[in-house]
């Protein structure tokens, strides 16, 4: 296994499972870390195992103006990353023919696709003019390779988020600074907790962190995981639209915001 060599990090939602397995292993590997979540008492814990090395920030990722004020400040202190993890996101389920639903589907697409971009905008000219390396990170989903019934909003928000990395990992080809594509399938977090559907490949968020940062340090492009569960959503993509559809069909559905086992998605404005 290749040992990531990371010295300054910057990761978003490091409150949510994959965040804070991410934030712990950066910690104890020596490197400097920005928290950058909504629940302080999390980011607070993370931040006792090396108080000289974090600071905790906690800005709406799609606010840019928050996120370049994080940025300024912690550059200021810390001096340019060499990591840059936009792993902040939310999902729910999504029903078109619900008026209320709207709102989900836009406060999903404000975190997990723009609060991809507005992550990464304030470090991306001190990053590219550093004569060191550096990898952006962006966390999406296998869930953006093909809409499910149900899931509309989080399988756009993913697809979104996969079509503008590889935007952004051609533009940047000429300089010493990588794009990494990561498609988690299902790992043991609060965002799978109400699932009530089968969840096969799944997996614990300290082996997927594992997993995510050896594969950024050997320059893995599209890293998924675990890797099976890619195969198998490759197989089913293989069958016919219909039959693939009728398969998905019979599966139950994820909860829709305000039912049982729902996850909170901040900032939802009503319409």
């Amino acid at each position: 296994m290749i040992t990531p060599s990371f010295h300054n990090a910057v990761v978003t939602g490091a409150c949510g499972g994959l965040g804070q397995a991410l934030a712990r292993a950066l910690i104890d590997r020596g490197a400097r870390v920005a928290l950058v979540g909504l629940q302080r008492p999390a980011l607070e814990t993370l931040a006792s195992l090396a108080p000289g090395r974090c600071a905790i920030y906690q800005p709406d990722v799609s606010d840019s103006l928050a996120m370049q004020a994080m940025a300024a400040d912690w550059m200021g202190r810390f001096g340019t990353p060499d990591l840059v993890i936009a792993n902040a996101g939310v999902a729910g389920g999504f029903d078109t023919a619900q008026a209320g639903d709207l709102a989900v589907m836009r406060r999903m697409l404000e975190i997990n696709l723009l609060g991809v971009a507005t992550t990464f905008q304030p470090f991306l000219e001190p990053m590219r003019t550093s004569a060191r390396r550096g990898a952006l990170v962006g966390v999406a989903s296998v869930a953006g390779w093909r809409g499910m019934p149900g899931n509309g909003a989080y399988c756009a928000s993913k697809a979104g988020l996969i079509a503008y990395l590889q935007s952004l990992r051609a533009e940047l080809r000429p300089t010493a600074l990588r794009v990494h594509t990561v498609s988690p399938g299902y790992l043991r977090t609060a965002l799978t907790a109400g699932n009530r559907f089968a969840m096969p490949g799944l997996l614990e968020p300290g082996e997927a962190a594992r997993r995510l940062l050896a594969g950024v340090a050997a320059g893995t492009e599209h890293i998924v995981l675990p890797r099976r569960i890619g195969w198998l959503a490759r197989a089913l993509g293989l069958l016919p639209a219909r039959l693939h559809d009728r398969i998905l069909l019979g599966q139950p559905r994820k909860p829709r915001a305000g039912e049982p086992g729902a996850t909170e998605i901040p900032g939802i404005r009503k319409p």
